[in-house]
């Protein structure tokens, strides 16, 4: 099966522009004939037809995902096989990779991040309870929507507890900047792995880089089981550094039991963070420097798939680890605020795409159109708040007779040269808020 402009999959999936291609497959938009909404499909590369080896593997990455049903996970729809090629059908996320989001604003605040970490902690809970681990926890398999929602996405690499093995003995599967020591070591992949990968997400969120570095990936594999978290910086709250150190334990059972527990305990430390931790009136991170209206419209897929080159309005898609790992980022900037999360968030499929998503390691074809909008010191910013209408003061003149009018009007003017005017709560604005108003 040759994917191309016009062909119906199943006599249901139209495909309308092939979006992204990787390694493995080629990720295109297409519309449900049935329903009229926007869906991804990633189908096989045509040149792999017949590769039973990466048939097997499509099939595993949708059984390992179809099914799971949860506010922060992509969801896949349909999948299938037709003359040696496979086929799977998911959700349009309209979202923009954290890793996009870290590259573009360097370090982000504590409440920013366990945000975020607690929704996947949620995800990766519904995950594990289904007997599968994810195994490629990072950030480009993260998106973010316009809400603040985040959504866990390519299952192209996780594996059942009770699959059957599809890589040669020794060979380990994963991002090395993401893998826990255990599975570097070659052991079993379990759910404590997964934890450990978030946890190298909140230590690269709240320092601008990750804890273990080297010039190979086996070099890279190797730091995460020899070399000592070097120490976050002590102007992070010391719960936050706590529960990031204790996911980036080397024993797995030093780390928190479940994702479940994980979350709780992100949640309440989000909650008893300071209320001055963070400024509400800023650009929230979900926002796109230099983008215009509308959301980004980021399949839900992965399996090393990458922006097609010469298409500007192109979405981006998560590389998996196929692709050799994330390339290493520049920081510089500050984070905006946290996302807040809607448990009734409906899914990415259902919204109009429109906004132009950049690829994970930062590169963009839609580079010639970013400007400072969102960045720390945009005018745009600085000027938030002032920029709120303020009421002024009602000031009625009753004119009772032509005499009277001089005597009113130097008790109006008296009036107005005291009063202030009332700003309410200008300067309390609540996430809630803030969503609404974008």
């Amino acid at each position: 099966m040759k994917p191309e402009i016009g062909l119906e999959i199943q006599g249901r999936y139209e495909l309308v522009e092939r979006i992204a291609i990787g390694g493995m497959g080629e990720v295109w938009r297409a519309t449900d004939l049935r329903s009229g909404r926007a869906v991804a499909a990633k189908i096989l590369r045509p040149e792999l037809t017949g590769d039973e080896i990466f048939l097997a593997r499509l099939r595993a990455e949708a059984a390992n995902s179809r099914g799971l049903r949860h506010p922060n996970l992509a969801v896949v729809l349909d999948a299938g096989e037709r003359d040696g090629s496979g086929w799977i059908i998911m959700e349009l996320v309209q979202g923009r990779p954290l890793s996009d989001i870290l590259e573009e604003r360097g370090t982000m605040r504590p409440v920013e991040i366990l945000t975020i970490m607690a929704q996947v902690a949620r995800a990766l809970q519904v995950v594990h309870d289904s007997g599968v681990i994810h195994r490629d926890v990072k950030p480009s398999n993260i998106l973010i929507n316009r809400e603040g929602l985040a959504k866990l996405t390519d299952f192209g690499i996780s594996t059942a507890v009770h699959q059957r093995p599809m890589t040669a003995t020794g060979m380990v599967m994963g991002t090395a900047q993401y893998l826990a020591p255990e599975q570097a070591m070659g052991n079993m992949a379990t759910p404590s792995g997964d934890l450990y990968a978030l946890g190298i997400i909140g230590y690269e969120a709240l320092v601008g880089h990750r804890p273990f570095t080297g010039s190979t990936q086996v070099e890279i594999a190797f730091a995460h089981v020899n070399q000592e978290v070097p120490p976050i910086p002590g102007n992070v709250p010391k719960e936050v550094r706590d529960v990031i150190m204790e996911l980036l334990s080397k024993s797995p059972a030093l780390r928190p039991a479940s994702a479940r527990e994980l979350a709780r305990r992100l949640d309440r430390i989000v909650i008893n963070l300071p209320k001055d931790s963070w400024d509400p009136a800023e650009v929230p991170l979900w926002s796109s420097a230099g983008q215009g209206p509308g959301r980004d419209s980021t399949p839900a897929s992965g399996a090393g798939a990458r922006e097609t080159p010469g298409r500007p309005g192109a979405p981006a898609v998560a590389r998996s680890a196929s692709s050799g790992g994330e390339a290493p980022s520049r920081r510089s900037r500050p984070a905006p605020p946290g996302p807040t999360r809607r448990e009734d968030e409906p899914r990415g499929a259902e919204r109009p795409a429109g906004r132009r998503a950049a690829e994970p390691d930062g590169g963009s074809h839609n580079a010639p159109h970013r400007d400072r909008g969102a960045d720390s010191d945009s005018p745009d910013r600085s000027g938030d708040r002032q920029s709120r209408p303020r009421r002024p003061p009602i000031v009625v003149i009753a004119v009772v007779a032509v005499v009277a009018l001089a005597i009113v009007l130097v008790v109006t003017l008296s009036t107005l040269a005291h009063a202030q005017p009332v700003s309410g709560h200008d300067d309390l604005v609540s996430p809630t808020s803030l969503k609404e108003a974008l």
